[in-house]
């Protein structure tokens, strides 16, 4: 193993060969997420479903959860090649199962078996690294896999935009088949069969799994019918068990996140809320593709690339202020919430606006670059200071949390927008009315959520003062 540390050393014979392995498990899990985003209108038209259109989102997402957190204990069981193999093995089957679906509800078993799979795959390549590449290679692997996301922001949309444009849905998932299988040979091949590190007892919050599994359901679950009771319920259920996570996490010694982070006056709590209500907000993109084909007339590829633009804001806002001093990050910090809020608020004029007028989808597409450019300028400081906000005893678990955090937001983001558009008419009256009323409602119910960023931003920027 080579001590050097350029990206030669990373990218060229046998370290490139492990650093396609590792990095194309992260890219298999991102490309889908982007590839399924762009489809799912096309495959809505043709199975139905569309009052369950936010739960491929949502069961895929509280899967991945799962994968992500079982990746070490699976890592210590079965070392690198039989964790990442396994880990291929369930996303191919959900593949599998997707393609074949012959309704909605195949789909989304097919999704959440993706979800565990893609969790796994996602996971593993980080705790990986260590293993397989000498630590002076670490920083530039580190980047390599997390840009996978960036590549995936350029590849799923064209991807999932050529099939749904042919009708040809079940063919995309079937085209990711041998693609996964393709890295799984390449892993079996290069990477060791055996962590060469003595293996730590791993205790897995479950409790705490079970519960965010509850909360999840129980919003999604709520948003099925358009019945302002039903809806009510299954939110406040979501939220007494949301709070049941709450004390769980407080007293329990299997925790997800580092210790006393919940309690009031923590200066992780604002960080931590802070990041969930940008990913919430973002959330918003899940029906993105579905209201630009049904209002805007536009194409699955378009669609695809213009809901892709906030992921895209994200990386360049990320880029710019990842290098900033102190003074100037706290900026960030502040002007994220501003961007966020105005790209909704445009989102929530523009998206639901009908007929294909460059203006209105020029609205929308800096919109979806003003939201993800905000979270994107914040992003990079709010994660160091999680970090800086813990002991090195939880350094760990403190970075294994930003994970759980923004996966955790995720879910309860998209059951919570498939509740407001179906509440708003999405299904019932549906067409272009119903469309027009979940966008508008969707958008602006978020960018009032969002606007609390304004106080928690602020009291980040009070405890960082303190230090």
């Amino acid at each position: 193993m080579t001590t050097a540390s350029g990206w030669s050393a990373l990218l060229w014979g046998r370290n490139g060969l492990r650093s396609v392995a590792l990095a194309g498990g992260v890219a298999l899990h991102a490309i889908n997420v982007y590839l399924v985003t762009t489809i799912l209108p096309s495959v809505v038209k043709d199975i139905g479903g569309l009052d369950y259109y936010a739960w491929n989102t949502t069961l895929f997402v509280v899967a991945s959860i799962i994968g992500s957190v079982v990746s070490a204990k699976c890592l210590s069981a079965l070392g690198p090649r039989l964790a990442y193999s396994l880990a291929g093995l369930v996303f191919a089957l959900g593949c599998g199962v997707c393609s074949s679906a012959p309704d909605m509800a195949v789909l989304v078993l097919g999704r959440t078996t993706q979800g565990l799979g893609g969790g796994l795959l996602f996971a593993l390549p980080y705790s990986m690294i260590r293993l397989v590449f000498n630590q002076t290679l670490w920083p530039r692997a580190m980047a390599l896999i997390s840009g996978m996301w960036g590549a995936a922001t350029l590849i799923g949309p064209a991807v999932g935009g050529v099939f749904a444009q042919y009708d040809a849905w079940r063919a995309a998932f079937w085209a990711l088949i041998p693609v996964t299988l393709l890295f799984m040979l390449l892993a079996w091949a290069m990477l060791p069969g055996k962590s060469v590190e003595a293996s730590p007892r791993l205790v897995l919050p479950w409790l705490q799994l079970l519960l965010l599994t509850g909360v999840v359901m129980a919003i999604a679950l709520g948003s099925i019918k358009p019945s302002p009771l039903y809806n009510a319920l299954g939110l406040v259920i979501g939220l007494v068990l949301l709070y049941a996570v709450y004390r769980v996490e407080s007293s329990d010694r299997h925790r997800m996140l580092p210790k006393h982070s919940l309690s009031p006056g923590s200066a992780l709590l604002p960080i931590y809320l802070s990041m969930s209500l940008m990913v919430i907000g973002m959330t918003s993109e899940v029906f993105v593709p579905y209201f630009l084909q049904v209002l805007h007339l536009q194409t699955p590829l378009v669609a695809g690339y213009i809901a892709a633009l906030m992921a895209a804001g994200w990386t360049l806002g990320a880029l710019y202020s990842s290098g900033l001093a102190l003074a100037s990050a706290n900026r960030a910090i502040c002007c994220g919430p501003v961007f966020v809020v105005s790209g909704l608020a445009l989102a929530a004029v523009c998206v639901p606006q009908s007929g294909s007028s460059l203006i209105s989808l020029t609205g929308v597409s800096l919109a979806m670059i003003g939201v993800g450019t905000g979270i994107g300028l914040a992003w990079p400081h709010l994660l160091t200071r999680v970090l800086a906000n813990v002991p090195d005893s939880e350094k760990d678990i403190a970075g294994a949390s930003i994970t759980t955090v923004q996966l955790i937001a995720t879910a309860i983001g998209a059951a919570l927008a498939g509740m407001i558009a179906n509440m708003a008419g999405l299904s019932a009256p549906g067409g272009v009315e119903g469309a027009a009323n979940a966008a508008a409602w969707l958008f602006g119910l978020y960018a009032v959520l969002s606007a609390l960023l304004f106080i928690t931003v602020r009291q980040v920027i009070a405890h960082s003062a303190k230090r």
